[in-house]
């Protein structure tokens, strides 16, 4: 059995972020926490996970500083997992996986959808920049190499390399 890659020390953002949240059943967790589920036998109950792999599951999102596991009851044993604020900045990428998925992969049509609680109407997600208020998917947004970027990290944002759109620049000359 070979071991998984360790991306905690790559300097890339996602790949970090990855390491944190990338297994299926911590992003299906947080939605479970997201929707109020706080105690382990709920967790277990919504996923039909089992017990040992909730435990590390658990364990590792306490570890990331996603939830926090306090103790319930003043005589018990038992514990509850609350989501901390990092946690709780989590809710924008799970709504963007939500759009996402009943655009591209829900041929049966929407089975959960986000609302606004006031009109009932459905929203549509838009990812925007604060400051201009134009959506992310605008072209003129491009993904570049920070200030604390390694050299590798700068040649891969290079503006003659690769676009994050998707793109090749050297194809469309």
């Amino acid at each position: 059995m070979t071991q998984r890659k360790n991306l905690s020390r790559t300097q890339c953002p996602i790949a970090r972020s990855l390491e944190q949240v990338g297994e299926w059943w911590s992003i299906l967790i947080l939605r479970d926490a997201f929707l109020g589920l706080r105690r382990f036998e709920e967790f277990q109950q919504s996923l039909g996970i089992a017990p040992n792999m909730l435990t590390r599951r658990l364990m590792k999102l306490v570890d990331a500083g996603l939830l926090e596991r306090q103790q319930y009851g003043s005589h018990s044993r038992r514990f509850e997992y609350l989501l901390t604020e990092r946690g709780r900045s989590f809710r924008p990428v799970l709504l963007a996986l939500l759009d996402w998925g009943n655009r591209h992969f829900a041929p049966e049509g929407k089975s959960v959808q986000l609302i606004d609680t006031q009109t009932g109407k459905e929203v549509q997600t838009l990812l925007i920049d604060q400051v201009t208020g134009l959506p992310l998917s605008d072209p003129r947004f491009r993904v570049v190499a920070g200030p604390a970027a390694t050299a590798r990290i700068k040649a891969r944002y290079s503006p003659t390399g690769r676009s994050y759109d998707g793109s090749h620049p050297e194809a469309t000359g």
